[in-house]
This record gives C-alpha cells, sequence and structure tokens, in this order.
C-alpha cells in the first residue's frame, strides 16, 4: 500500500486478512462444515469461530488493554473497561457462505470512548480490502473512493436486506421495500451489510438502509462511508443509529430523499410489532438486548462526558493562550 496507514489499522488488515485466509481455505470444501442454528435462519459455523479467534488473538497480541465486542463471544475478551472497544464480525453473510454463494466479507471497527476511529472490510472471495481512518479518507485496496454523484432516487441503485429472523415484521417491511422501490432506479439485496456498506462508499450503490443490524454488521462499513463523502444515520437521519438495529446510508443528496422515505418506519423492529407469543424467540435474546443497552448507555456517557469537558468561550489574549485540543480527542 502506497499511503502509510495507522497502526491501529494495520493491525486490523492484519487480522481482517488472517481471518479470510481462514475462510478461504473453508471455502473449498463447503459441504464438511458444521452449521449450527442460533436461532430461525441465523447460523454459525466453526469457521465463523476460528476467524474470530484469529482476528482477537491478532489484536489483542498487538493491544492486551484494549476491549473487544465480537458477534461470536460478545465481550467475552479484553479488557471490559477500555475506552478502546473493537467491534468484530468475523464472518458477515454466513448463510451465504454456507450455500456458496460468495458474498461475505470479514467486519471489523474500533472505537474511542464510542467514536469510530478505523474500520476494515474485507473481502476474502474477491481479495477486495475497504478501509478507513478517521479524517483520512476511504480506500479500496490502494484506490481512493467516494460516494457517486447522483442526486436523483430515480435514478439511483439501492442496498437493502431482507428480514429473515422470526419475529421480524415482514408485511411492514415489504411496504417500505415498496415506497423506496418505486422511486428508484433498481434495489439490490446480496445478504452481507458489511460489504452493502462499502459498497456505497465506492459508488456502486447510491444507498442502502436495513433493520435489524447489530454494531458488528455496521460500525466499519460506516466509517468507511463516512470518509468517502456520504452520510449514515437512522431512519429519522439522526447520528443515533450503531446500538438502534436500524440504519440508512447514502450520497448526502439520495441520504435526504430516503429519509423523507423511511422516517415514518422508524423502529419497526420492536417488542410490539411481535406476534403474540413470540417475543423469547425473535430475533435477539435478552442477553444480546441487555449487552446493547450497556453499549449504548456508554456511548452517550461518553458524549456527554465531552460536552461538559468542553472549554467556555473566552477571550484570548497574548498572555492567555486557547487550549486546542479537547482531553476526549483520541490520541491517534
Amino acid at each position: 500500500m502506497s499511503q502509510t496507514l495507522h497502526p491501529m489499522l494495520n493491525i486490523a488488515i492484519k487480522a481482517a486478512r488472517a481471518a479470510g485466509a481462514i475462510i478461504n481455505r473453508a471455502s473449498l470444501d463447503i459441504e464438511r462444515l458444521m452449521v449450527q442454528a442460533k436461532s430461525h435462519n441465523d447460523f454459525v459455523t466453526e469457521v465463523d469461530k476460528a476467524a474470530e479467534e484469529a482476528i482477537i488473538s491478532t489484536i489483542l497480541e498487538a493491544y492486551p488493554g484494549h476491549g473487544i465486542l465480537a458477534e461470536e463471544s460478545g465481550r467475552a475478551h479484553g479488557a471490559k473497561d477500555s475506552d478502546y472497544v473493537w467491534i468484530i464480525d468475523p464472518l458477515d453473510g454466513t448463510t451465504n457462505f454456507i450455500h456458496g454463494f460468495p458474498v461475505y466479507a470479514v467486519s471489523i471497527a474500533l472505537t474511542f470512548r464510542g467514536q469510530l476511529q478505523q474500520a476494515v472490510v474485507y473481502d476474502p472471495s474477491r481479495n477486495d480490502l475497504f478501509y478507513a481512518s478517521k479524517g483520512k479518507g476511504a480506500y479500496m485496496n490502494d484506490r481512493r473512493i467516494r460516494v457517486s454523484k447522483r442526486t436523483r432516487m430515480l435514478d439511483a441503485l439501492i442496498g437493502t436486506g431482507f428480514p429473515f429472523r422470526k419475529g421480524d415484521n415482514f408485511q411492514r417491511y415489504l411496504k417500505m421495500f415498496e415506497d423506496v422501490m418505486v422511486q428508484c432506479a433498481g434495489v439490490r439485496r446480496p445478504g452481507a451489510a458489511s460489504l452493502d456498506l462499502c459498497y456505497v462508499a465506492a459508488g456502486f450503490y447510491d444507498g442502502f438502509f436495513e433493520t435489524g443490524l447489530s454494531p458488528w454488521d455496521v460500525a466499519a462499513g460506516a466509517l468507511i462511508i463516512t470518509e468517502a463523502g456520504g452520510l449514515v444515520g437512522n431512519f429519522t437521519g439522526e447520528p443515533d443509529y450503531l446500538y438502534q438495529r436500524e440504519i440508512l446510508a447514502g450520497t448526502p443528496r439520495i441520504y435526504g430523499q430516503l429519509v423523507k422515505t423511511l422516517a415514518q418506519y422508524t423502529r419497526v423492529i420492536t417488542d410490539d410489532n411481535l406476534p403474540e407469543g413470540e417475543g423469547e424467540e425473535g430475533e435477539s435474546d435478552p442477553e444480546d438486548e441487555a449487552l446493547l443497552a450497556s453499549l449504548q448507555a456508554a456511548e452517550d456517557a461518553a458524549r456527554d462526558e465531552k460536552v461538559a469537558a468542553e472549554p467556555k468561550r473566552i477571550r484570548i489574549t497574548a498572555n492567555k493562550p486557547a487550549d486546542a485540543a479537547g482531553k476526549d480527542d483520541a490520541p491517534f
């Protein structure tokens, strides 16, 4: 790579490639895989677990004091109270993978006090590497990428993901899908949200929306989009999306038009939407919900602390220089 990368981003890339090598080897003999169902239509294989172990081992070898949030092991590894938290999906698109459909990826993001700082999404089947550091732009392999210049929904190609777990409100989603589809040039659903978000960043899509996603599905792709000049938020256009199970992304103009269409569908996945008796077997279990709630609370607390710590406006004189950096700025 020609550009100099941040050391933490280099570690993320090293970890993603290690996981990708495990995935590629396993893809040569998919029939031998041991597949378990975490819930209806939600699968995990020994490849997911082996890839996750490789990622965590690589990260903690370099940064043993950092925290880990991983899809398969949650917060079982790493420091529990670190300002640095790595958010990991070792194999996004497991259902595609076990069927031999080559659309899946490794997703790794690093947050500092709740703010995304580094991101990698690696597509092992195509050897495509998407990455970004906050404030440094977004890249696909060794090429700088930007979101598309399209401004009209009529010309836009939109990515999405269908609800597929027991308890998801599919009928309401179909209405949402219809409202978007009639306005745009086409809608695509490959089945790996991390790659979908990178495709927005690279200009392949002009927008993306999905409900029911977890932080490890969207964290890395979200930073890559914003560094490519795009916007990311929830269905009402607010930047609170990481723990809200809904995400909307796009070019600035397409994003605004999608907000107008999708705002009425915000929070479509709630307990109120589950059919009677399905609450316990819905898309997430109580432990998952408690973990996401605690992470959201920690992010909110960090944001409040940052606001409280911001210096008040003062008159700057030659004898009283201003402090240029806030104490919560990432030390990168």
